[in-house]
């Protein structure tokens, strides 16, 4: 919603301000100059990125219209829901959790939490952690650094998303002097024209200039940012879980191990002890 409200202040306030001056529309529509900015900043695109990043960008639009899916409702849930999980692994031991890791669309612990059972990337982390618990791992300091490389290569793989996008904003302003020096070219084969002619054909070059840094500052900036700010909750939501994974593994009491894997969380986003308290209650206190 915001990002649509975004681009639609931004084409209003520059065009509007063009218009306030008396300026004319029809002198921005320069065809060639868009097809050289956005051809080249594609064809650019393509060759400095794998597909892997390339197809993620194709996926990407989805994601910056929705933005993060976690906010303080679904940290509400998922520590309710380690909690649950903590607290069914200390009354009858790690390898009561087997058959919840193993089939996790049929735990009834999972299933009361169908936000977390449709993150499929996250269930899997949960669950492949959890896994090792039930084989006997304890030690903590192992599985740290083993989480932490899985985080990092994971951030990397979204990040080169909006890195990439990042760079073809850096580049869109260049791109928009390429144009606006072709244009200049093409006009001067013209030179011997009038004013009223060699004007429009300057002000048409100049477009060049002008639409490359309005894409670059104005809408391609933004999406990568946007982007890397989402992908950046991504990251926050399972360093949440392995935080309180490894509070666990090192013997804290469920409530403790919830606690700790609470006060990580950005504050826009944390709730409070209180109500992870009240949730816990509601939730019940047999996990099975």
């Amino acid at each position: 919603m915001f990002v649509i409200i975004g681009f639609v202040t931004v084409i209003g306030c520059v065009l509007g301000g063009y218009l306030m001056v008396g300026g004319h529309l029809s002198v921005l529509a320069q065809p060639s100059e868009f097809i050289i900015i956005f051809g080249a900043a594609l064809g650019s695109f393509f060759v400095g990125n794998p597909k892997s990043v390339i197809g993620g960008a194709a996926k990407c639009f989805g994601t910056l219209l929705k933005g993060s899916r976690h906010n303080k409702k679904t940290y509400l849930e998922t520590l309710c829901m380690l909690y649950q999980v903590f607290r069914l692994a200390k009354t009858k031991g790690d390898l009561a959790l087997e058959s919840h890791v193993e089939k996790p669309e049929e735990s009834p612990i999972f299933s009361a939490y169908p936000s977390f059972v449709k993150d499929h990337h996250s269930v899997a982390f949960l669950c492949d952690y959890l896994r090792l618990l039930t084989l006997g791992t304890n030690n903590a300091n192992e599985v740290e650094t083993i989480i932490e490389a899985e985080i990092e290569a994971h951030h990397h793989e979204l990040t080169e998303v909006s890195g990439a996008i990042t760079n073809i904003a850096d580049g869109t302003p260049a791109l928009g002097i390429v144009a606006a020096v072709l244009g200049v070219i093409h006009t001067m084969g013209s030179i011997n024209e009038p004013p009223e002619v060699l004007g429009h054909l300057i002000g048409g070059a100049l477009v060049g200039t002008f639409a490359g840094v309005l894409i670059s500052y104005g809408f391609v900036g933004p999406i990568g940012r946007a982007l890397e700010i989402t992908y950046g909750s991504e990251t926050d939501y399972l360093k949440c879980m392995r935080t309180g994974i490894l509070a666990h593994m090192q013997g804290y009491a469920p409530q403790v191990s919830v606690e700790f894997a609470r006060k990580i969380l950005p504050p826009h986003v944390r709730p409070s002890f209180q109500e992870v308290e009240e949730a816990v209650s509601n939730a019940g206190s047999e996990a099975s």
